[in-house]
């Protein structure tokens, strides 16, 4: 056997093995209870959570927590150059480490064999198998694999020396997605930085005439609105009606992230029946501002045409007053640090935090006139417009390494 995508010179067929016979496989260890005992945290040793694993990229980005002596003692401690994979949650998730760390039983470490397998290689070979480990999970509280599914779990590879040949070049490919990565990274954070200074008026823009803008006034948020479109609590059922044979999506919680709809997101679509009689208030608009007021709390888009929609589960639409308010101005502001914080201030609940619109009447914002408050925007926006142009390239060069993958392995 060999896969359809090979280096020149190797022509050797592949070797269907376990992936036992490849490396250790063993499973974490923390076997104190409770397991948020603060006597045994808090020292230098990391302690990776299955968050910590699912959070990093070909190596292991960073740790929330430590352990102690006492808590090392009660864990297991796996050495640098291992693979860890997650087994509960999200399944499958796998990353390296550069150091040693202490690990739960809800992650497993793969210490490769040096002599039989390339490190770089044996990821990537398991990365292969994520779904198929997801389709063996059991179903308890919550989906888990043990290690009777990961030891014996067939692998094809080739010769270590075709393996340090094809971990050498995914390596490359990983090292231009890091890159990419770190310019999100940095340009996101330039853009906070940005809003930082722009709202709290450290920066401010003259007018096209080069005069100087007036000053920001102090106003209460929902002042700004006309009106705030609320459909919360709403369904089909309850209005006696089903979602019926329709095209018109519906835009729920799900769907709206920091500031962009997310349409992969699962979501009903709805007849045009359903829409008269929900949507009574009529058409969303072009850049309408929709919130999510409950969980999760927070998340803003802006409406991005004139199609219908359907708002459902926890968003609402800010209706502004067009003379007062550019409406990209306040998205970005509701994006913005100060205005987040101000919302976790008021939200209320435990598991699920949202907020109602009586607390919201507490929120004030400053606001500058309107021809600056469209300079803030426009400068803003173009920075989204780089972040979205990378972002984009970053889920370009993943779909073409794992097409690559595809072809590169059995």
């Amino acid at each position: 056997m060999f896969p359809k995508l090979r280096f020149k010179k190797f022509d050797g067929d592949w070797t269907a093995v376990t992936l036992e016979s490849l490396a250790e496989v063993e499973r974490g260890k923390f076997s104190v209870r409770p397991r948020n005992d603060p006597r045994y945290f808090g020292g230098e040793m990391p302690f990776i959570q299955t968050g910590d694993v699912t959070g990093s990229d070909v190596y292991l980005k960073g740790y929330t927590q430590t352990l102690n002596d006492d808590g090392i003692r009660v864990s297991k401690v796996f050495p640098a150059d291992t693979i860890l994979i997650t087994i509960a949650a999200n399944i499958g998730d796998t990353t390296i480490t550069q150091y040693p760390v202490a690990c739960p039983d809800s992650v497993v470490a793969i210490q490769p064999k040096q002599d039989k397998v390339n490190t770089i290689f044996l990821k990537n070979v398991i990365d292969l198998q994520k779904d198929n480990l997801d389709s063996q999970a059991t179903q308890n509280a919550q989906k888990n694999i043990n290690l009777q599914v990961l030891k014996p779990l067939k692998l094809i590879v080739p010769s270590k020396e075709e393996q340090n040949k094809i971990a050498s070049f995914l390596s490359a490919v990983d090292e231009k997605i890091s890159q990419l990565t770190q310019k999100l990274e940095l340009l996101s954070q330039y853009k906070q930085g940005m809003m930082q200074k722009l709202f709290s008026q450290q920066i401010r823009f003259k007018a096209d005439d080069g005069s100087e803008f007036g000053e920001w006034e102090k106003t209460k948020f929902l002042d700004l609105m006309v009106d705030l479109w609320d459909y919360r609590g709403k369904t089909p059922k309850k209005l006696g009606m089903d979602w019926g044979d329709g095209e018109i999506q519906s835009l729920s919680a799900l769907n709206i992230k920091k500031g962009f709809i997310d349409f992969d997101a699962d979501c009903h679509l709805g007849s045009e029946k359903l829409y008269k009689t929900w949507m009574n208030k009529g058409d969303l608009e072009k850049d309408d501002i929709i919130f999510t007021m409950e969980a999760p709390l927070g998340n803003v888009a802006l409406i991005p045409d004139d199609r219908k929609y359907i708002l459902s589960q926890r968003v609402v639409c800010f209706k502004t007053n067009k003379k007062m308010v550019d409406n990209k101005f306040i998205f970005q502001l509701i994006l913005s640090d100060q205005f987040q914080s101000r919302i976790e201030e008021l939200a209320t609940g435990t598991t699920a935090k949202g907020i109602n619109q009586k607390s919201m009447q507490k929120i004030e914002v400053a606001l500058p006139p309107t021809e600056e408050q469209t300079k803030i925007a426009n400068f803003l926006s173009a920075i989204d417009q780089k972040i979205e142009v990378v972002a984009q390239q970053i889920e370009q060069a993943k779909q073409w390494k794992k097409g690559l993958l595809q072809n590169m392995f059995i």
